[in-house]
């Protein structure tokens, strides 16, 4: 069953498009910080890492993330995600009783529901067409999918791994018809990861394709709000299966839409990153840019 959904976003001050090169680069210093935390290495000892003037690495970070290295190494370590974790439960009781919608909100969401029959997952992808081009975004190369309802998909790949990106993303829905269109993939892209895009007054339209369960969870993503976290158990309770958390966790591992429908923000019980489709150092790198933007400072 395929549903619509209109995703209204709030229209911040400044830009997130940035060039799949600084991503490299961030790629790098996200690595590092993960691994160095503890030792809370100096701008001098990052910058030596990667092999790169301190000031030059300064701004080059800053004007990506929105906040300095030092500080996204604040926002990125454990006890920064236990502290979002904490929040959660709350949180999300809140959204799923009233409906969130504040200044730190990445979605103000205006759901409708559509049932395609026969419905698009069951049929495998049959009579889709699917159009799909890569394009450069802050975390990497993103592979944008597209339908005619919409949004369908925003996968990451590293350099040279576009290929398996694609496959990946089209063993999904095998039966589909794929049909490379960079032209029209383009305004999406611009649309997803360009903050001076975002507009209440003309919401992005995306499409979720996948079993009633998944789309449930999907739905449920939606409503974690810009800054905060969640856990399996919380969403597998908010969606009134709460002895699915396992199966909350697969399907939150299936999402097709990355970083529009926020997988990234489902943590470990514990306050763990735990894993991620398209990689930890990448999940770390939004959660890091989230927190700069839910602080105000991106």
């Amino acid at each position: 069953m395929a549903f619509e959904i209109e995703t209204q976003l709030e229209r911040p001050a400044t830009s997130i498009g940035r060039s799949a090169g600084d991503y490299a680069v961030v790629r790098q210093v996200v690595e590092f910080l993960t691994e160095n935390w503890r030792d809370q290495p100096s701008l001098e000892a990052i910058a030596r890492h990667v092999h790169m003037e301190p000031t030059r690495l300064q701004k080059l970070f800053t004007r990506w993330a929105g906040l300095s290295p030092k500080a996204f190494l604040q926002a990125v370590t454990l006890d920064h995600a236990r502290a979002l974790l904490e929040q959660s439960a709350t949180v999300l009781d809140t959204t799923y009783e009233v409906g969130l919608s504040g200044p730190g909100r990445l979605h103000d969401l205006f759901v409708t529901h559509e049932a395609v029959t026969p419905g698009a997952y069951r049929a495998r992808g049959a009579g889709l067409t699917i159009r799909y081009g890569f394009h450069p975004s802050p975390f990497g190369t993103a592979l944008v999918m597209a339908t005619d309802y919409g949004l369908a998909g925003l996968a990451f790949a590293d350099p040279g791994a576009e290929t398996a990106s694609l496959a990946d993303m089209m063993r999904r829905w095998p039966k589909a018809d794929y049909v490379e269109d960079q032209s029209a993939t383009a305004p999406l892209a611009r649309r997803i990861f360009d903050r001076r895009l975002w507009s209440s007054e003309t919401p992005l339209r995306i499409v979720l394709i996948g079993s009633d369960f998944q789309i449930r969870v999907w739905e449920a993503l939606l409503k974690v709000p810009l800054g905060h976290a969640t856990t399996y158990s919380d969403v597998a309770r908010h969606i009134e299966r709460p002895e699915a958390a396992r199966a909350v966790g697969a399907a939150v591992g299936r999402n097709p839409i990355s970083f529009v429908v926020p997988c990234h923000r489902v943590l470990g019980r514990s306050g763990s990153l735990t894993g991620y489709h398209w990689g930890l150092t990448r999940k770390r790198a939004i959660l890091g840019w989230e927190a700069g933007v839910a602080g105000g400072t991106a």
